[in-house]
């Protein structure tokens, strides 16, 4: 399980750094009829070369705060690990 922390209607899809323990996510779609969490799915399914029927969001649906779940691609240890690098905001 991942935790994101995810900021809709951004600039560009980016996986920007971390916030609180929880990896942060911009995608530039709004928080309308699940079309940021979809957006969200797509950008990690991306950066991981992952099918994006390989992630789901387990909770937060609603929330800037979602718990998603990584069923395939390696370990969690490995996959954070490849979230971590793909960041534009190097300082942490």
């Amino acid at each position: 399980m991942l935790r994101l922390r995810v900021a809709p209607k951004a600039r560009r899809d980016a996986i920007t750094g971390v916030h609180g323990g929880a990896l942060k996510v911009a995608v530039t779609e709004p928080p309308d009829k699940g079309k940021a969490n979809e957006a969200v799915l797509r950008l990690i399914a991306k950066t991981l070369h992952l099918p994006p029927a390989c992630i789901e969001v387990l909770a937060g649906h609603t929330s800037r705060d979602k718990q998603v779940s990584i069923r395939c691609g390696g370990t969690a240890e490995e996959l954070a690990t490849k979230l971590l690098s793909a960041t534009t905001d190097k300082r942490d």
